[in-house]
């Protein structure tokens, strides 16, 4: 009897004591895609592995077939409801409403470049209903110590024109940490943040302009190459990843 019981004690064990997999966490909006989340909206990812982050995930967009689907926006500007204009810290971990406009953090955006491959999609629409985009087939951020450095590269156009190959390799400025190439610090010349040189030819996190404003030259949320002109802020702009390996 003793022996039946010893048995049936370690065959009670090997039922529970399996291999038991945890579901991975979703790195980006390309896990939740692949996963069968293909409406848009907002959900939970974990860039570092561990902390999650709240993020849009735009799952179709317009243009080819190949260029829809599982996108991870870090940048955008809609209604001009949040104040872009801030400090380093908060371009470092992120601030704005989700479900509007919002900047994911540049240390999210280093986590999540840093281990996979990823191409840049710009969406842009001005207040006359025209609608443009630009893409990259190469985008990452550098960590903190070497400044958040961008480097973009592989541009395609969508009818927006190329505003941003121009910023490739600069480090991230803000109105209290000076990181560009001009004597003085863009941000503060240009009422932004960004990855300026000396200083830009793409201020998308400028001041939201209510379209053409001649009287404020380069400082609003202006993409260049937009009609060849530095005055016209966008009704919508978005900046936006998807993994490619």
């Amino acid at each position: 009897m003793a022996m039946l019981v010893v048995l049936a004690t370690i065959f009670s064990v090997a039922l529970v004591s399996g291999c038991s997999q945890d579901k991975p966490m979703p790195v980006d909006c390309s896990d939740l895609y692949k996963s069968g989340q293909t409406v848009s909206g907002i959900y939970s990812i974990y860039p570092a592995g561990d902390i999650p982050v709240w993020v849009y995930c735009e799952m179709i967009s317009g243009g080819k077939a190949e260029d829809n689907g599982a996108w991870t926006v870090f940048q955008r500007r809609m209604d001009g409801t949040v104040n872009f204009y801030r400090p380093w810290n908060q371009y470092k971990r992120g601030f704005g409403n989700v479900e509007g406009e919002y900047w994911l953090g540049l240390e999210n955006m280093y986590q999540l470049t840093r281990k996979n491959k990823y191409m840049l999609r710009v969406d842009l629409e001005d207040f006359t209903g025209r609608k443009g985009f630009a893409l990259y087939s190469s985008f990452s951020v550098d960590c903190e110590t070497d400044g958040y450095k961008m480097q973009v590269s592989g541009f395609k156009d969508g009818g927006a024109g190329d505003s941003l190959s121009g910023h490739n390799g600069q480090k991230f400025t803000t109105f209290d940490k000076d990181q560009d190439t001009h004597e003085k610090n863009c941000a503060k010349l240009f009422l932004g943040a960004f990855w300026y040189y000396n200083c830009h030819l793409a201020n998308p996190n400028g001041v939201y302009l209510w379209g053409d404003d001649p009287t404020l030259f380069a400082v609003g949320n202006v993409w260049s190459s937009w009609k060849n002109n530095f005055s016209v802020g966008m009704k919508s702009i978005s900046m936006k990843i998807r993994r490619v390996s």
